[in-house]
């Protein structure tokens, strides 16, 4: 039988605080099908679920048996603490062999979730095309970045740009893009696939934010939810394991060209319903990967290849910059700010082992490390590679705020 894994986490208003003894029910079709209650760190046991054959998501519809069959199965969340508050998530979408994240918030900015199908199915409106590089304004005008930097966090609008009672979202530039590339393509596509693509996405984000598109117009937000314009995206919707891994692993990567310092504004379309020169084709793209092409190979065949990708050495937000792997046997002040920024995050996550601010990676470090992993559904290697320590700086940062608040 078919089956895909989901994950259901609940948090107190950030990420910075687990939401305990949350009342979780799973459902498709009115029928209950999980029960079960968030333990200390906000999580459920992993559900294993009924989901359509991976091999729907793996063919463009005009070329598979069942066209009508959609690629995933679709459940129903709904959550509810003690005092009565209360999030429900219709249209959790669960693919065979991935794993769904369902993060929950309370109290949240939406507290009735629609997850709608993928961009990639259609029914949303084109992309109205726009030039690949932006004309900037001179010194006088709104950009003052000497170099792309990615920022804490981004502010989405929920709509066309016009639409003044759309509601903004703000949130974490990696958990934007997480959403985005949900909201765009399938998670069971091959690894460098994936890659291309949440490239693209990164750099058409921050082409936005690098050029201040929209707070040049007059408006409040960095972004907007609609593909007319920018990019698919759904406060609250679930994302994928495979989708965020890889996020973490590339999130300062950009493409531009090589005299310009303006991440590129790397439209996309389809490759089936919509088809455009000079943007990546998101069916293409799986194709290629297919034939066993890298990342960078897929991009350069649809942006040229005259293509760089850049790393923005700057992320706004985060206390100390990542400065190499953290292991067994590694010593110094980054090891000291991994000790005391975990030790930290252990007064909200008591699981997570309190360490000897001393600079010495040993054992314990490492099982603090792992537990961390755990809890925050990365890779529990021990080791503090590069998406590990900017992840721990986000949740370190978000335990601040709240203490701060309290």
């Amino acid at each position: 039988m078919s089956m895909g894994t989901l994950l259901v986490s609940a948090f107190e208003n950030t990420k910075g605080k687990p939401a305990e003894n949350v009342s979780v029910s799973v459902s498709s079709g009115g029928n209950i099908i999980a029960q079960a209650q968030t333990n200390a760190e906000g999580q459920l046991e992993p559900v294993l679920l009924d989901a359509p054959p991976e091999e729907l998501s793996l063919t463009p519809p005009e070329n598979t048996q069942s066209p009508s069959a959609d690629p995933f199965a679709v459940y129903d969340i709904s959550a509810e603490k003690a005092n009565g508050d209360n999030i429900k998530v219709t249209g959790v979408q669960v693919y065979e062999n991935t794993v769904s994240l369902q993060n929950l918030f309370f109290p949240g900015q939406n507290d009735d979730i629609k997850i709608p199908d993928p961009a990639i199915m259609g029914g949303q409106p084109e992309k109205i095309p726009e030039s690949e590089i932006k004309r900037l304004p001179d010194a006088g005008g709104t950009v003052v970045l000497p170099e792309p930097v990615i920022p804490g966090q981004v502010i989405v609008h929920a709509g066309v740009p016009s639409d003044r009672s759309a509601k903004n979202y703000t949130l974490n530039f990696t958990d934007y893009i997480k959403n985005v590339a949900s909201s765009e393509i399938y998670a069971t596509w091959p690894r460098e696939a994936l890659k291309a693509n949440i490239i693209a996405i990164i750099s058409f984000t921050l082409n936005r934010v690098y050029t201040e598109w929209y707070r040049g117009k007059g408006y409040d937000f960095t972004i907007t939810s609609s593909t007319a314009y920018d990019q698919a995206f759904t406060y609250g919707r679930n994302i994928f394991s495979e989708i965020s891994d890889v996020v973490d692993e590339v999130f300062n990567l950009y493409i531009t060209r090589p005299d310009y310092t303006q991440p590129l504004f790397a439209q996309y379309c389809d490759g089936r319903r919509v088809k455009r020169s000079g943007w990546l084709s998101q069916w293409g793209s799986k194709e290629l990967a297919d034939k066993g092409y890298t990342a960078m190979r897929i991009l350069q065949s649809y942006y040229g290849r005259d293509i760089v990708l850049r790393q923005a050495r700057r992320v706004e937000g985060v206390p100390v910059s990542f400065s190499g792997t953290l292991s067994v046997g590694s010593r110094g002040n980054a090891v000291r700010t991994i000790q005391q920024q975990l030790n930290a995050i252990s007064v909200n996550f008591p699981l997570i082992p309190k360490l000897a601010v001393d600079g010495i990676f040993g054992p314990k470090t490492r099982q603090s490390v792992r537990t961390f992993q755990q809890i925050f559904r990365l890779p529990e290697t021990g080791t503090v590679d590069f998406s590990t320590w900017y992840r721990i700086s986000d949740i370190y940062v978000a335990v601040r705020k709240l203490a701060e608040n309290t």
